[in-house]
C-alpha cells in the first residue's frame, strides 16, 4: 500500500474516533435556547405526555468513553492504521499457520497411521470411512453433492462409472493431482449434418431410439472422428478420461439436444488438485470413503 493511502486510512480511522468523542462532549453541554436541565422542552404527545431535558445517565456516557478507549488500544495492538502492523505483529496468515501447526500436531499421527493401510481395507473400516466422509463433506460436497450423487457437469461417485478408472489408485491420483477433461468442438469439422448424424449414432450406442439412416451415416463419421478417444465400440478410454457412450450414463445430460450441443461445442471439465491443500494422508482416507461408495 502506498504511503498516501496508508495515511488516508489512518486519518479517517483516527478522525472518526475523535469525532465520536467530540460529538459526545458537545451533546452533553447545554446550548443557548435549550430548556434547562430537568425542565420540559415544550414537546407534547397524546395531550399530556411531555419531554424533559434530562442528561444521559453517567454510566451510559462511560460506556461510550470505554468504547473509544478500546478502539485506540485495538488499533495500537493490531493492524488497522494503513501500513502500521500493530505492536503484536499479528497477521491472519500467521494465525492460520499457527492453527494448522496445532492441528497437524494433534491429528497428523492419526492420518499417518491410516496411510499405511490399503484403501480397500480402509473402505471396510467404519471409523476410517466416517473420517473420510467428513473430509468429503468439507471439501467435495460443493461440487459432487453431500450424497456424492453429483450434478450436471460433476460426476456421480456412487454408480461405479468412472471417467479415469475406479481403482483405488486411480481415485487417489484423481484427488491428489486433479484432472482436466477436454472434449473438442466438432461443429467446424462435421458441419450441421455431420453433427446430427453422429448424435443419432451416439443415441444408438446407448440403446435408445434414433433415426436409423442418420445413425448409419454417423457410424462412419464416428469411426473417423471419435473412435480415437471413445474407442471403436464407444466404450470409452479411462487413460484419456473419454466416457463410455454405451451405458446411458451422462455427465452433462443425455437428451438429444444436449448430446448434439456436446458434439458441436465441446466440453471442458476441471477437477482441482488437492495434494498441496490436503496432503497425501488425508487424501488416502478421502479416497477410501469414495471407493466405499461404489464398492459397498
Amino acid at each position: 500500500m502506498s504511503s498516501f493511502w496508508s495515511w488516508w486510512i489512518t486519518v479517517i480511522s483516527v478522525g472518526n474516533i475523535l469525532a465520536c468523542y467530540w460529538l459526545i462532549k458537545w451533546a452533553s453541554k447545554p446550548h443557548a435556547g435549550e430548556a434547562a436541565s430537568g425542565d420540559v422542552t415544550g414537546h407534547k404527545w397524546d395531550e399530556n405526555l411531555e419531554e424533559f431535558n434530562n442528561p444521559l445517565p453517567r454510566w451510559w456516557l462511560w460506556l461510550f468513553y470505554i468504547t473509544i478507549i478500546f478502539g485506540f488500544v485495538y488499533l495500537y495492538l493490531y493492524p488497522g492504521l494503513g501500513n502500521y502492523k500493530g505492536s503484536l505483529g499479528w497477521t491472519s496468515t500467521g494465525q492460520y499457520n499457527q492453527e494448522i501447526k496445532q492441528a497437524n500436531a494433534e491429528y497428523r499421527p492419526i492420518f499417518e497411521a491410516y496411510a499405511q493401510t490399503p484403501i480397500p481395507e480402509l473402505a471396510k473400516d467404519p471409523k476410517a470411512v466416517k473420517i473420510g466422509q467428513r473430509l468429503f463433506l468439507n471439501y467435495c460436497a460443493t461440487c459432487h453433492g453431500s450424497d456424492a450423487g453429483g450434478v450436471r457437469g460433476f460426476p456421480n461417485l456412487t454408480d461405479g462409472d468412472w471417467l479415469y478408472g475406479g481403482t483405488p489408485e486411480a481415485i487417489e491420483a484423481t484427488i491428489l493431482d486433479g484432472r482436466n477433461g477436454v472434449m473438442p468442438p466438432w461443429q467446424a469439422a462435421l458441419g450441421d449434418e455431420g453433427v446430427d448424424e453422429v448424435t443419432e449414432y451416439v443415441l444408438v450406442l446407448s440403446g435408445r431410439q434414433a433415426d436409423a439412416t442418420k445413425a448409419e451415416a454417423g457410424k462412419a463419421r464416428f469411426a473417423t472422428m471419435c473412435a480415437a478417444c471413445h474407442g471403436a465400440d464407444g466404450k470409452g478410454n479411462t487413460a484419456m478420461g473419454a466416457p463410455n457412450l454405451t451405458d446411458n450414463i451422462w455427465l452433462y445430460g443425455g437428451s438429444r439436444g444436449i448430446i448434439k450441443k456436446t458434439i458441436s461445442q465441446g466440453r471442458n471439465g476441471h477437477m482441482p488438485a488437492h495434494r498441496n491443500f490436503l496432503g497425501e494422508e488425508k487424501v488416502h482416507l478421502l479416497a477410501a470413503y469414495i471407493y466405499s461408495l461404489s464398492n459397498p
